[in-house]
Formats: structure tokens, C-alpha cells, sequence
């Protein structure tokens, strides 16, 4: 066995022994529960002055006071947690001593009793039986409090916080406001999916294995179907997929779901990731940027109870209109460039460069860069980090958007606008193309443009072409990370605080 118990693991082992000789199955089959925590608090909140009432209450056992004769312990279930008070006389002899000597902190127990109020105040229950649920072999990490100026502070109860990913069931279990950054991220899906249903758009699920990765500028992680003797992808988007819906007569469809991106880690990136696209028939990408207000100030409003949110100390208005810049102009104001007076890409280069050794950054060129590769790192590295309250930047360079539908008389830019805020991108929509002659071109374009080794390269899909040419309607797209809205929502600075088991290196 791999396990070597620890000294605390084999006192508790050895409890278990001794609760297994007294007759004590320490994994029963069966529980009973007639209230959560919570309910048992507010029954009692209803009993008259004289009345009591009898409840069972079920949960992990969180502290325990041993005053001889008596002790109180507390439980907490999934909903909050309560009082217990046990008395030799109440409960026997024996039972008593188990209860004292046998049973730790991390323990699950269920205890039947009648509800009361000790002189403090607090509602407990006075329990007449209690019952084992499970034996925790393990003890969890304990964390510390100290009170600091009237004000309590708890520390974590991890030393290496890596440990919280790690083993997130321990963090659950000992950190409650965890547990809360969860139910958030719940409210968050379940508002956005409200939305989308009320504004008639269809949720569909398409598929995660795929025979061609696209519909995005990413690296795909590959696998094999042994019996098919066939190379499959883990998709890196839904966009290709759901425009095939909007071909077969559904015109409004979303989907949210995890796409796969074998590519870098980051305080923002994981390689597996949740997102929220759409697709609408008869939309542009201004309808899409007034739409995309309206579900953010709903979502914010609906999960926190406002419309304005503070991230990271930032207060940060998602209701009202949001600022609207151009690439070009966005660019401008923060660098002082005029990427327009440097159409050709070794002579954008050579200006980045210079840039950023003139604001003392570190600013890289990747060698046969495009025009547009180059215009978007200088967005990234430049201005991205400006952007706190929400703003649209609007008209892409075409060569980095192959799926988005060109500016009238601008051979340049394409009807593409990307959210940020916080500093951070959430969300990439487009004016999308249906033109299954203008997609073909842009298609092949970008096959000669990269390298044979760019890890960003889309093979053709043939069979997406294909759809295009039956004719798809005119429509507006939309792409966005639950992820990053929920660290937004929950204010955490980190996407593993918000991804219940984010991906980490081996030890």
C-alpha cells in the first residue's frame, strides 16, 4: 500500500477498531434527517414560549467542548451549521464515552434531539441519540484565527495554498467561503442560461470529440478512436458547429460548455475552460454589443444584487452604456502609435520594438509575425492592462479573423469586437461571414500565411464550407468565459480560485 498513516491517522485507525469491537459499524447504510441545519434553526424561531420540538440533524463534526458529565460540539451540513449539547444522563454512560473519547473533528454524525436556547443565546439541540455516519481517518487542515482591532482574522488553513487545488475537497470542507465561490459560479450559469431562454435563443450541445478542430487561433489536444482507426480533437470552439444550426433553420443558439486549449497556464488561462457562445440570425456585431450589455448588468444584478461590482479593488459599472473604442484608437491613445501609418509588418515590428524598450518592457516580435499578429500583441501587452471599466474594442485587422465579415470599403478590418474590463478579455464576437466563397478564400489565405508548425493553424473543414454554401443567414456571434465573469462576480485574481479542480503541474 502506497498510504503510510501518519501518527494522527493511526490514532484514529486504532479508534476505529475500538468503535468496531463496541458494535459500532463506523459506514452505516442507512440516515435519517428530518431538517438541515438551517431548517432546525428556523423551526425553532417559530416555537412558542413553553413549546419544543424534536428534530434529527445530520453533519460534519466542527468542534467539540468536553466539560465531563455534558459536552457541546458543533455540526455543519451543506446549508450552515448548529449547536449539539450531550449529557451522560441524556444519552448513557456509554454512548457518552464514545462520543468523548472515540469520535474526532471531521467525523459525520447524525443526532436526534429536542431543540432549546442555551443562556448565550445560541439554538442547540439536546440530543437523546446520536449515531456514527462515517469515521474521518484523516484529520483536515485547521485553520487559525486571531482577533486584530475588534476584528476577526482568519488565516488559511493550508500552508501551500497550491494545496487548496490540490485537494479541494479538504478546502471545501474548511473553508466555507469556498464553498461560496461556487454557489456563485452556479448563479452565474443559471442566470446567463434564464437570459438566453428568455430571449428565445436554444441551448444544443455539440460535440466535444471532433474530426477537425476550428473556429478558433488555438493548439487542440489530439487522441485516437481505436476502433475507427481515427485521429480526433478535443474542440477549441462550438462556433463552427452552432453556424451550421443557424443553415438548418434554428435561428437563435447557444451552448455552454468546456472547450479544450493545449496551450499556456496563467492567472486567466487553464487548459480546459467553460464558455458561453451564440449565434443570432439577422444580428450584427452592434446588436450583439447591446445585447452583451444587457446580460452582464442582468447577470451582476440577478448574482451580487447590483449592477456595479468591485474587483480587486476596482469598482466597476456593468450597467449603462460601456465605453466603445476602435483597435486603431484604442492603440493611439495608450502607445502613441498609429499602427495605420505602418502597414507593412517588418516596419510595425521594428516600431513595437523600439516601443518597448523605450517604456523599459520587454516586448517581443515573433520572427514572420502578420500585420494583424503584430497589431493584437500590442493590444495585449499595451493596452489590455488599461481597460478596468467595461469597454468594447471594435474593427480587427482581417488577417487574425478569418470568420468575421470585412468593413465596407476597408480592406483591412473586419466587424470583430472584443470585451474587456478589469483588465482583462471577456469576450471575442464578430459580424459573422456567410459568404462560402470569401470563407474559402480567407481559408486558404491563412494556410499560406502561417508556418507549417504555427501550433495556431485550422485545418479547412470542407463539411463546415459545405453548410455555407446551402446558405447561412446573415448573423452576429459571441464568445465568453464563465470563468473569468465568475472571477469578476466572486472578485478572485486567479482562474484556479474559481475552477473547482483547476489543472497544476505533476509535484
Amino acid at each position: 500500500m502506497s498510504w503510510q498513516p501518519s501518527k494522527l491517522e493511526e490514532q484514529r485507525l486504532s479508534k476505529l477498531e475500538r468503535l468496531q469491537e463496541a458494535g459500532i459499524s463506523p459506514y452505516p447504510l442507512r440516515i435519517e434527517r428530518t431538517h438541515t441545519t438551517v431548517e432546525a434553526t428556523a423551526v425553532f424561531d417559530q416555537l412558542e414560549e413553553g413549546q419544543t420540538e424534536t428534530v434529527t440533524v445530520v453533519g460534519r463534526l466542527k468542534s467539540v467542548r468536553d466539560m465531563g458529565k455534558s459536552l457541546f460540539a458543533h455540526i455543519e451540513d451543506g446549508y450552515g451549521r448548529i449547536q449539539l449539547f450531550a449529557r451522560r444522563n441524556d444519552i448513557g454512560l456509554e454512548s457518552h464515552n464514545i462520543f468523548r473519547k472515540l469520535l474526532d473533528l471531521g467525523d459525520f454524525v447524525q443526532a436526534t434531539g429536542t431543540l432549546m436556547q442555551t443562556r448565550t443565546g445560541e439554538i442547540t439541540v439536546r440530543i437523546s441519540e446520536w449515531k456514527l455516519l462515517s469515521k474521518a481517518i484523516s484529520p483536515l487542515p485547521v485553520a487559525k484565527e486571531h482577533e486584530e482591532d475588534g476584528e476577526l482574522i482568519r488565516h488559511n488553513a493550508f500552508a501551500n495554498v497550491e494545496d487548496r487545488y490540490r485537494q479541494r475537497y479538504a478546502d471545501l470542507a474548511v473553508n466555507a467561503e469556498v464553498r461560496d465561490v461556487f454557489r456563485l459560479r452556479a448563479k452565474i450559469i443559471s442566470s446567463m442560461r434564464r437570459f438566453m431562454d428568455e430571449h428565445g435563443f436554444l441551448e444544443v450541445e455539440t460535440p466535444i470529440l471532433q474530426p477537425l478542430y476550428g473556429g478558433a487561433a488555438a493548439r487542440p489536444f489530439t487522441t485516437h478512436h481505436n476502433q475507427l482507426k481515427q485521429e480526433l480533437y478535443l474542440r477549441i470552439s462550438f462556433e463552427l458547429y452552432l453556424k451550421r444550426l443557424l443553415v438548418g433553420g434554428i435561428e437563435r443558439v447557444y451552448e455552454i460548455g468546456r472547450d479544450f486549449r493545449n496551450e499556456g497556464v496563467s492567472f486567466k488561462h487553464n487548459p480546459e475552460f467553460t464558455q458561453m457562445e451564440f449565434y443570432a440570425a439577422y444580428w450584427d456585431y452592434n446588436d450583439v454589443m447591446t445585447f452583451a450589455e444587457k446580460m452582464h448588468a442582468h447577470i451582476a444584478k440577478e448574482v451580487t444584487g447590483s449592477s456595479v461590482i468591485t474587483y480587486q479593488g476596482n469598482e466597476i459599472d456593468l450597467g449603462g452604456a460601456w465605453t466603445r473604442l476602435t483597435m486603431r484608437e484604442a492603440i493611439l491613445k495608450y502607445t502613441g502609435i498609429d499602427y495605420m501609418d505602418h502597414t507593412d509588418a517588418a516596419d510595425l515590428a521594428a516600431v513595437i520594438q523600439a516601443y518597448g524598450k523605450k517604456e523599459d518592457v520587454a516586448t517581443t516580435t515573433p520572427p514572420d509575425a502578420s500585420w494583424g499578429k503584430l497589431i493584437d500583441g500590442l493590444m495585449g501587452d499595451f493596452v489590455e492592462p488599461n481597460l478596468i471599466q467595461p469597454t468594447f474594442l471594435t474593427e480587427y485587422p482581417r488577417d487574425i479573423s478569418p470568420l468575421a465579415k470585412a468593413i465596407p470599403g476597408d480592406p483591412l478590418h473586419v466587424e470583430r469586437f472584443e470585451i474587456f474590463m478589469a483588465g482583462m478579455e471577456m469576450a471575442n464576437a464578430f459580424t459573422e461571414l456567410n459568404d462560402p466563397i470569401d470563407q474559402l478564400d480567407r481559408f486558404e489565405m491563412l494556410q499560406q500565411q502561417y508556418k507549417a508548425d504555427d501550433d495556431e493553424i485550422n485545418p479547412i473543414d470542407e463539411d463546415y464550407l459545405r453548410a455555407m454554401r446551402y446558405g447561412m443567414p446573415p448573423n452576429g456571434g459571441y464568445g465568453a468565459g464563465v470563468d473569468r465573469l465568475t472571477m469578476l462576480l466572486a472578485d478572485k485574481s486567479t482562474i484556479r480560485e474559481v475552477l473547482l479542480f483547476p489543472h497544476l503541474r505533476e509535484r
